[in-house]
């Protein structure tokens, strides 16, 4: 493993319902809790997965239904090679090997790292294969109207990785065919260096270094770690550097009109971090010159710590701790994996903390609204399902302003041998309010290999969500796993139908049947004469109507 590689997975590392019953009358302005169906092996990974070890790495849905995710598996040969799989209309397709790599990875260690979906069937990803001189390459790949092309090294990598080692580590995509990337190459002295590059109408350009990171990064060590894009040449994008006396620094730069501005030290961590060890883990952009950015710092103490940090036409504001993290962990140990916004000012961002001078890893979520962020919190239901002692929060996606889920793991203890499990977590949160969290429905069944992670989710709408990862099964084989969200109850119009009709209707319309009760009234006996909710209503999969029904006149 390169130097870099095995920074950037250290950079990484330390960065990293059941159904909810809805009673009828629920009000359409509440959004409906988001409710799990069950977690599936990704299709066509049993054929391909020969040398088990399988993950889906990056999750990406363009609409409810219509997603893209992205990963790894290995061949019978124990080969590592990258794999995508695209779900249509609720439906997933068979994965399969990522056009082109078979002729790109001749080193035999290929895999998807990110992936973006700007529209349904239109979507990018990006990753790394080792080529015939054992040298690590970045590649990207791109879906028009439903089909895969060819992947390629990222252009102008060639020349720029002259130490053999590069990556893509996040993808962002605007508009179908306008994407941008964001990872690190290693140049001829062996030092990693940040780049990005971009595809405009369909064409990929040539990568460049970060603007302004050979002036920040004399230590020699920078990466892109996460890069967002809110229109077609108009992104941001975040990482680390390390300075002259050898402290990671973290630092934003941003796109303009399809032009990277300069690298700086994202504002506020100068005095933060004292400990000499900050990175932007995280970037969210909700429109152009609007950002958001969450990471880890080290303070005086030697304890990481989170961050956050705002841009508002275009100017970043000063980095602030993530608030009520001492509460939480008593000065010890806490890391931000990941931050998402749905809305400038509207955002939330997790990750895990140590528990206050415990050996015990806790996941916590914080949520910012209007533009200023509340009190960071042990995640809901934490407490009885993360006996082992570790939970973290490794992703986060929000469909709307309150409305965000957040995905991870925890450890489940086995009193019997005195051993963990590694199990599935997903938590989401509802009109600005947190839920308990859960163990993702069906990998209780799938996970008998007992260590199981969910590494991304996507949430298109507030109550469509899809997330995946991986689990091991009986023969502690790893195996790659996605699993949606079931489609939201939106209450029919039922008056004047019969029973039987009024029954199909519900089930086609994603809810189910309350409370009947019956009447005398002019219409014919058996018809609906009156309901609640009342059409339009939205309610979560599953969500009640009560019928009154006509006993016929009196």
């Amino acid at each position: 493993m390169g130097r870099a590689r095995l920074h950037r997975l250290l950079v990484v590392a330390a960065l990293g319902l059941g159904m909810l019953a809805l009673v009828a009358g629920s009000s359409a302005a509440t959004s409906p809790a988001v409710t799990w169906g069950g977690a599936v092996e990704v299709p066509g990974t049993a054929a391909l997965n020969s040398g088990g070890d399988a993950g889906v790495a990056s999750v990406s849905c363009a609409a409810a239904g219509a997603c893209v995710a992205g990963g790894r598996y290995t061949d019978g040969s124990f080969h590592g090679q990258a794999f995508v799989v695209s779900e249509t209309k609720g439906k997933w397709g068979g994965a399969l090997e990522v056009p082109g790599t078979a002729t790109l990875n001749d080193g035999g260690d290929a895999r998807v790292d990110s992936v973006s979906c700007a529209a349904p069937g239109d979507c990018a990803a990006g990753g790394s294969y080792t080529d015939g001189s054992a040298h690590r390459q970045a590649f990207v790949v791109s879906e028009t109207n439903g089909v895969w092309g060819e992947a390629v090294e990222v252009p102008g990598t060639t020349a720029l990785n002259g130490g053999g080692d590069a990556v893509v580590d996040s993808v962002s995509c605007a508009e179908a065919g306008d994407c941008a990337v964001g990872g690190y190459y290693t140049d001829g002295s062996g030092h990693p260096q940040a780049y990005v590059a971009g595809e405009t109408n369909g064409t990929w350009g040539n990568a460049i270094e970060v603007p302004g990171t050979a002036a920040l990064n004399s230590g020699g060590s920078a990466l892109v770690i996460s890069i967002s894009c809110a229109a077609a040449g108009d992104c941001a994008a975040g990482g680390q550097y390390s300075d002259d006396s050898g402290h990671g620094q973290a630092f934003v730069v941003g796109e303009k009109k399809f032009t990277w501005g300069e690298a700086i030290e994202v504002p506020g961590t100068a005095a933060l971090n004292s400990g000499g060890s900050a990175s932007v883990g995280s970037v969210s952009c909700t429109a152009a010159g609007a950002c958001a950015a969450g990471g880890s710092y080290t303070n005086g103490f030697g304890h990481a710590q989170p961050f956050v940090v705002s841009e508002a036409n275009r100017a970043w504001g000063d980095a602030v701790a993530a608030p009520g993290m001492t509460a939480l962990d008593g000065g010890d140990d806490a890391y931000m994996f990941s931050l998402s916004c749905a809305a400038p000012g509207d955002c939330a961002a997790g990750g895990t903390y140590a528990g206050g001078g415990s050996d015990y890893y806790q996941a916590f979520v914080l949520s910012e609204t209007n533009g200023t962020w509340g009190y960071a919190i042990k995640v809901p239901g934490t407490t009885a399902l993360n006996t082992g002692g570790t939970a973290e929060v490794f992703a986060i996606s929000c469909a709307a302003a309150g409305d965000c889920t957040a995905v991870g793991q925890y450890a489940a203890a086995d009193v019997a041998d005195d051993s963990t499990r590694g199990e599935a977590l997903a938590v989401s949160e509802t009109s600005g309010k947190w839920g308990n969290a859960l163990e993702v429905p069906g990998t209780a069944t799938l996970n008998s290999g007992g260590e199981a992670q969910v590494r991304s989710v996507s949430c298109p709408a507030a109550d469509a969500c899809t997330l995946g990862g991986y689990y091991k099964d009986g023969s502690l084989r790893s195996q790659a796993f996605a699993a949606d969200s079931l489609s939201p109850c939106v209450v029919p119009k039922l008056v004047g139908q019969t029973l039987g009709a009024a029954k199909k209707r519900l089930t086609a319309a994603g809810c189910g049947r309350g409370r009947i009760k019956t009447v005398y009234a002019k219409a014919r006996k058996g018809r609906v004469v009156a309901q609640s909710p009342k059409p339009g209503t939205h309610l979560g999969h599953g969500g009640k109507v009560a019928l009154t029904l006509s006993k016929g006149k009196q």
